[in-house]
């Protein structure tokens, strides 16, 4: 299961999420520019078999006029710590392992609170 961690959530999510989630990045480390735009992150996402990791809404709206994939798990817990993101997402790692290998599933985005 390959995660991409959005921009706007900090880098430091990698290593306090890889033992649970081994193949994690985050876009900072893939190559696109720094200020890359939300298509380019989804379509490396695309190209690449990865799920995106967001707080970002607009991933949301990518999903719903192009699809899936990429799967989608967009954080609704509001401006949190890095440490509190990386618990949140650590205490579901079977819901979203379940979503993200759920190919018959007919829902692109889970979200998690």
């Amino acid at each position: 299961m390959k995660l991409l961690i959005d921009a706007n959530l900090s880098w430091r999510l990698v290593n306090l999420l890889k033992n649970n989630f081994p193949e994690i990045t985050h876009v900072a480390t893939t190559g696109l520019p720094q200020a890359t735009s939300d298509k380019s992150i989804w379509d490396y996402a695309l190209q690449n078999g990865y799920s995106i990791i967001t707080s970002d809404e607009d991933f949301y709206l990518l999903s719903i006029s192009k699809g899936f994939p990429p799967k989608i798990i967009l954080l609704k817990t509001g401006n949190q710590s890095t440490r509190y993101i990386a618990t949140i997402l650590n205490k579901h790692k079977a819901e979203i392992s379940d979503f993200i290998t759920d190919n018959d599933s007919e829902y692109g985005v889970l979200e998690i609170y």
